[in-house]
């Protein structure tokens, strides 16, 4: 996505800030002290931005880590796809930091173009290429996108974005899918997901991947690090640091949360809507 292509978008932050249109009406907000999202890819058929906005309008914060690739400016430069649901996310992120909230966007490869705006701020929202987020009790977490630890990315740009595209195409074939499971009464099931988690080079890459950012963390002197980028959500200790990935809004739709006393959760929303729609039949169904 080319820098100048940002500055119209920039230009009409005001004007995006807006109640976003009505989803399902959701419980009390849940109060956490921050909230880290990443990998939304805003601008793709494959994105779940209609499940962000239902989660986010289900949340509080002090603090909201946008950890990279919440627009996918890869995609964006093959062809313009932006429904109305892509528009919510923005604008209920903008709503958030017009309320107080502390928004930080950290780019990632996907949508590096905000990396040449690092250190500026927009609708409130603070660009940083990377963040050291102090805990509730006082452990030091590294905050950022990932990409900076992988080959891939770094060193074979062609290759990563031919993944890129198998991986649109699995992204696909798994909507096809879960639209067959829904006709039927069946729960989403991630058929990309699975695949990944089959494909033994997909398994080493995720535990080196992992292995790689947590020893950088240990040589900056953090007690752990938060990342995206590899659609995998996790909480691992590995040596003396601890590991967290918030997963994706693509596939997953998971997010990482502190609580107010420090303790660090993953939350599944695609599993907690479906417990919440599974109680709602139960309820519906007479004695």
């Amino acid at each position: 996505m080319p820098r100048t292509a940002l500055a119209p978008a920039f230009k009409t932050l005001p004007d995006w800030i807006a109640e976003p249109e009505s989803y399902t009406p959701g419980a009390p907000r849940r109060a956490y002290r921050t909230v880290f999202v990443s990998d939304v890819h805003l601008g793709t058929p494959g994105s779940s931005a209609r499940a962000l906005v239902e989660f986010l309008r289900c949340v509080e914060c002090e603090t909201l880590y946008l950890v990279g690739d919440i627009i996918d400016g890869w995609q964006i430069r093959k062809g313009w796809y932006w429904p109305a649901s892509h528009n919510d996310v923005v604008r209920t992120i903008l709503k958030f930091a017009r309320r107080g909230t502390r928004v930080v966007y950290l780019p990632g490869n996907h949508d590096e173009a905000f990396r040449d705006y690092v250190g500026l701020e927009f609708g409130g929202v603070e660009l940083l290429d990377e963040d050291i987020h102090t805990t509730a009790d006082g452990r030091r977490l590294l905050v950022l996108h990932g990409d900076q630890f992988d080959g891939v990315v770094l060193y074979a740009r062609w290759l990563a974005f031919l993944g890129d595209h198998a991986y649109t195409l699995l992204l696909k074939a798994n909507r096809l899918w879960n639209a067959g499971r829904r006709r039927m009464g069946l729960p989403y099931w991630s058929l990309s997901a699975y695949a990944k988690n089959r494909v033994k080079n997909a398994v080493s890459f995720i535990s080196r991947f992992e292995e790689t950012v947590a020893h950088a963390a240990a040589e900056r002197g953090v007690d752990g690090v938060v990342c995206g980028h590899i659609h995998t959500a996790e909480i691992r200790r590995i040596g003396d640091v601890t590991y967290y990935n918030d997963g994706d809004w693509v596939e997953s739709c998971t997010a990482l949360v502190e609580h107010a006393d420090g303790r660090m959760a993953l939350i599944d929303w695609h599993a907690e809507t479906a417990i919440a729609a599974a109680g709602r039949a139960d309820r519906a169904i007479p004695a």
